[in-house]
């Protein structure tokens, strides 16, 4: 019962700070590769709308979030650690419902008891020309996982403070379409967690170290 009020009050926290002003791209350079293509090319006519979902959970007394490794495959993102997510399609009413279809399309989730706790900043990845929402959700258990074996090779559930430790933060150059790329990681599990990932972790890691809004009061 004691896990369950700590992650209940963890929620209740993380909900009021994604109210507040985000830190947005200051927390993303943080973790941004050096590419000419971040340089060079911007939003356009043809860039579409994409969303993941960042669901956190608790377990054995610690919380959890989950995220996915993509298959190798001929496209940009093959082979990488990402959260589950996708494209934005017609018959979502919203990204928020993009991020949840998705999670359950990738990875099996049931969404009964999926609540939605806030949004971080949407960005912007030239390699794809995809706009991305991050939506951060929460569930009172850990989920049962089913992952889509055409979309998703390996499943990580990664803990929180495990995450949170500046020691698994590195730097290393990747090749990426031909282009040698230098791009900050975070190492996990044998994987490094780079890009548009990393960043999104270091800016939700940014909101949770920031003071409680009220702390003042």
């Amino acid at each position: 019962m004691a896990a369950l009020d700590s992650f209940s009050s963890f929620t209740t926290q993380l909900t009021e700070k994604l109210k507040f002003p985000l830190p947005g791209e200051t927390a993303h350079q943080v973790m941004q590769a050096s590419t000419k293509l971040r340089l060079t090319f911007k939003p356009n006519a043809r860039t579409r709308k994409s969303a993941v979902l960042v669901l956190f959970y608790p377990h054995q007394n610690d919380i959890y979030f989950p995220l996915i490794l993509r298959p190798a495959y001929d496209g940009v993102h093959s082979g990488q650690v990402a959260f589950p997510g996708g494209r934005f399609e017609p018959s979502d009413e919203d990204l928020i419902r993009t991020a949840l279809r998705e999670a359950q399309e990738e990875i099996g989730l049931r969404l009964t008891d999926v609540k939605i706790l806030g949004i971080l900043t949407e960005l912007f990845i030239p390699a794809s020309n995809f706009y991305v929402l991050p939506v951060i959700a929460a569930m009172p258990y850990r989920p049962d996982f089913y992952p889509d074996p055409r979309e998703v090779e390996d499943i990580f559930e990664i803990k929180l403070e495990e995450i949170s430790n500046s020691d698994i933060i590195g730097s290393s150059d990747i090749q990426v379409r031909g282009e040698q790329v230098h791009a900050p990681h975070y190492m996990v599990q044998g994987y490094k967690i780079w890009g548009a990932t990393a960043m999104m972790i270091s800016e939700l890691l940014a909101v949770l170290n920031a003071h409680s809004p009220h702390s003042e009061n």
